[in-house]
């Protein structure tokens, strides 16, 4: 029996709505959410997503900020601009779109951010008070928070459940594997050194995949009815995007699999929103 899609641009739009329901309530209060988009250079995939947060903020009623800055600028000319929107009381969420020049440390960059405006959720203050399990400051990752939004909606409690994690990078690896474990599931990470992948990912009731390798999974490393989803987003030699997994194999082995296009990339903006959303209402007095 064939998988049943996880639908992730119909999701993604209904967050969206209830997003913008929220933003118009917000501004009766007085507060106009606003987002500063840092776009460093020319690089034509960052520009494309910013576009999509660009238009997703007019879409649900937030305020875009936009700053195109040269590839040439300094490092510490980005900090100052990070630090005066961090003092901007019109600006409530700040997103420097990765990745940046080689001469500027993202690290730096990012835990520049103020706490309170980190809406991408990477900053070390975030990481710190997700792992703890304290949701209450934090701001989840977009594209981890996107992935639970996803189990919760096909109604998939994660636990005691077994998830697997394919990949370990600090924007979806880690933290989807600690947000997971913070649900109760019991989580493994695999990586580049894990010796046998497949064993691993044949024991995932739940299988999160984010490598940015073209269909390097298969229906054949796939539990019979898992839960499959996809973070990888691939644009093989002919033009076609795929994801990390194949699909057509691994949809006669899950019981649900995200799609790619039309998965996880929708849910990673609406989630996106819903931070900036959250992070103007928390100076609501």
């Amino acid at each position: 029996m064939a998988a049943n899609i996880l639908d992730g641009k119909a999701i993604a739009a209904k967050v969206r709505e209830q997003v913008r329901q929220e933003v118009e309530e917000l501004k009766k209060k007085g507060v106009h959410p606003g987002l500063a988009v840092i776009l460093v250079g020319e690089n034509p995939a960052s520009q494309v997503y910013v576009r999509n947060k660009e238009k997703a903020c007019e879409d649900v009623g937030i305020k875009s900020i936009g700053h195109r800055l040269p590839a040439s600028i300094s490092q510490e000319e980005l900090l100052s601009l990070i630090r005066q929107l961090n003092q901007d009381p019109q600006v409530h969420g700040i997103l420097v779109q990765l990745p940046l020049p080689d001469h500027i440390d993202q690290k730096a960059v990012i835990d520049t951010i103020a706490p309170e405006k980190d809406v991408d959720g990477f900053g070390a203050t975030n990481m710190g008070n997700i792992l703890i399990g304290d949701y209450s400051k934090a701001f989840l990752p977009c594209t981890p928070y996107g992935c639970m939004v996803l189990l919760e909606e096909a109604g998939i409690d994660p636990a005691g459940k077994k998830a697997v994690v394919v990949g370990r990078s600090n924007i979806v690896g880690k933290p989807v594997a600690v947000l997971l474990l913070n649900k109760n599931a019991t989580v493994t990470i695999c990586h580049s050194k894990t010796p046998d992948l497949a064993a691993e990912t044949r024991q995932g009731d739940i299988l999160i995949v984010a490598v940015g390798r073209p269909e390097m999974i298969t229906g054949d490393m796939i539990k019979e009815g898992a839960v499959v989803i996809d973070v990888g987003i691939n644009r093989l030699p002919d033009g076609r995007l795929v994801g990390d997994v194949h699909f057509d194999s691994a949809k006669e082995k899950a019981s649900w699999i995200t799609p790619v296009p039309g998965g996880v990339g929708p849910m990673t903006v609406a989630m996106l929103m819903k931070n900036a959303l959250e992070a103007a209402k928390r100076t609501v007095k």
